[in-house]
């Protein structure tokens, strides 16, 4: 392989590096439990609840912080931030058994995305907030609380396509919530309701990362709840979802020269950089890169809290442009978040076991091939670029290096690669080693994960610290005592 190796090294906090460092931990856990594992660090996600919690402090804002349940179903995780104040959004009936048998308490609940019939009943039955996304939606909820004679319901109108007055940019479409331009038959369903429906808010879903965009959405949602109060009712919050996103590599450089090298090797200016030349989007049309490059910014300095922060301090342009955290605070409003990613930001990583190092082609990159499936290890299909982290069974081994290499699964497919682009390691991988894929609690571990070929989806531990020393147990045998160095 030509040209020098490119690294995209991954973020790694205080713990995530303290459990790497722990090996021989790592390889004990990984031979009695079997490859791939996932390990989830509980104390992580509480940390990153405070750093959220602090940009409310800063603004002088209330309200709730609801984790996105669907990013990973850890049990451990959820248990852990049952011992805070954070609130939990499910998007399904067996999340919300998750989040009640966790010891989530209703009014930390709520019932978002796509709704069974008996998802909306139990959400009813035990009074959680419900978000609801459309009119019938609300005909049904409505129907079902008195049908069975259940307590009023706490509701959220989820909102979608708003307008900035004066500017001819819509916010993009979304398969959640109504239209904006809808909310007065919505409102009118609401108050035929009003005997079981309390109307407390507000929210918006948008599958974006521009933060212009959210602003928008969120003036818009301001200009709603004013309208909503001029028709009586009394809404007390705004609920702007998720989409804070995670900061994955430790260099930004990195990022800029492989995104850069990659387009020249598109061109064909330089060596392919990926199985097949692969463009994550991007290819060559006479000479001219056409496309779009389909991955994640693996770099993002502003992101989780700090993404929050940003937005609050957006000048809301249709409403006199001042920061929106001053508007809410003026009209004593609560703010209610979802973030699932961010949250989980540093909580957890992913180990599989390397099987086979094989030479591919003369002079071209090896061909390793781990005890994991591509979907046990779903980085790439949410376009997140990183390095694994090489952990020898022998560290004092041979140490030539570095190498680039091909990483594939262990599915009998074509198709089953762990990564498309050309991974560069420090040093040639051996069978027993392990690869540690860093930062994969959001999304990555098992959103994705299958049993194909009769193979096992990766089983998962919970790992903390006691005493300078790492400890840890299955991750439904969890529960934050103080045993386990959790919540006291």
């Amino acid at each position: 392989m030509g040209g020098q190796p490119l690294y995209l090294e991954p973020r790694s906090g205080p713990r995530l590096r303290s459990l790497l460092d722990s090996a021989e931990l790592l390889h004990t856990l990984t031979d009695a439990l079997g490859s791939p594992l996932n390990v989830v660090v509980p104390e992580q996600i509480a940390e990153n609840l405070e750093r959220f919690r602090a940009v409310y402090g800063r603004h002088h804002l209330a309200g709730q912080v609801f984790f996105a349940h669907k990013a990973n179903r850890s049990s451990a995780l959820l248990r852990r931030l049952a011992a805070t104040d954070a609130g939990v959004d499910v998007a399904s009936l067996g999340e919300l058994r998750h989040a009640l048998g966790a010891g989530f308490p209703p009014d930390r609940i709520m019932a978002t995305g796509p709704k069974s019939p008996e998802f909306l009943w139990l959400a009813a039955r035990v009074s959680v907030t419900v978000g609801v996304d459309s009119p019938g939606e609300l005909e049904q909820l409505a129907a079902l609380v008195r049908k069975h004679g259940l307590p009023r319901v706490r509701v959220l109108l989820r909102l979608s396509g708003f307008e900035a007055p004066g500017v001819r940019v819509l916010s993009r479409r979304s398969r959640f919530g109504s239209p904006a331009g809808e909310l007065e038959p919505l409102l009118d369903a609401v108050e035929r309701h009003r005997d079981v429906l309390d109307l407390t808010g507000l929210a918006y879903h948008l599958d974006t990362m521009g933060l212009a965009e959210k602003a928008t959405a969120l003036e818009g949602c301001l200009r709603a709840l004013e309208r909503c109060r001029s028709r009586g009712f009394t809404p007390r919050a705004v609920d702007v979802g998720g989409g804070f996103g995670v900061d994955y590599l430790a260099d930004g450089g990195q990022w800029e020269r492989y995104t850069s090298e990659l387009t020249a090797a598109v061109l064909g200016t330089r060596p392919p950089l990926t199985w097949g030349g692969h463009g994550y989007g991007l290819r060559n049309e006479a000479g001219t890169v056409r496309g779009t490059l389909g991955l994640y910014p693996a770099h993002r300095p502003v992101a989780g809290e700090r993404y929050l922060d940003a937005l609050l301090a957006h000048p809301a342009a249709a409403l006199g442009g001042r920061p929106l955290a001053e508007l809410l605070l003026e009209h004593l409003y609560d703010l209610h978040i979802e973030p699932g990613r961010a949250l989980l930001d540093q909580c957890g990583l992913t180990l599989a076991r390397v099987l086979e190092v094989r030479p591919g082609e003369p002079g071209g990159e090896l061909l390793v091939r781990l005890a994991a499936k591509a979907d046990d290890v779903a980085l790439e299909e949410h376009g997140v670029l990183m390095d694994p982290v090489l952990l020898p069974r022998d560290p004092a081994g041979d140490g030539t290096g570095p190498v680039a290499v091909h990483l594939f699964g262990s599915r009998c497919l074509e198709t089953d690669l762990i990564t498309r682009r050309t991974v560069f390691l420090p040093r040639r991988p051996e069978p027993g080693d392990l690869m540690a894929f860093v930062n994969t609690a959001g999304y990555c571990m098992d959103f994705h994960a299958t049993r194909a070929q009769l193979q096992p989806v990766a089983r998962k531990v919970a790992a903390w610290q006691e005493g300078g020393a790492w400890r840890w147990c299955l991750d439904d045998q969890y529960w934050p005592t103080a045993s386990m160095g959790g919540a006291k």
